[in-house]
């Protein structure tokens, strides 16, 4: 899923309102672009790996011999067992 970097920085502003209405508190009130600037690469960061999941998974099953057509019921189970076989390898299940 591909974000607009407007949109990414909406959703940072987002989850930093969130932290700040859960109890964050700055330091200083200089740091707030700073933490806004982290929240933000942690949050790419993040979208970077799911893509790169959500492709390795589709090359999976793209690999398979016979042609399992995006959008079927088997290609969704193919898709959900081998996510659940990535995350628990990764220890993120």
């Amino acid at each position: 899923m591909k974000l607009s970097e407007d949109r990414i920085s909406h959703l940072s502003h987002l989850i930093l309102n969130q932290l700040l209405d859960r109890g964050l508190v700055f330091m200083r009130e200089d740091d707030e672009p700073t933490v806004r600037e982290l929240v933000k690469k942690v949050f790419v960061k993040e979208l970077r790996k799911g893509e790169a999941l959500d492709e390795k998974i589709r090359e999976k099953i793209a690999s398979y011999k016979r042609t399992i057509p995006e959008g079927s019921g088997e290609w969704h189970v193919l898709y959900q067992r081998f996510l659940r076989e990535e995350k628990t390898r990764k220890g993120t299940a």
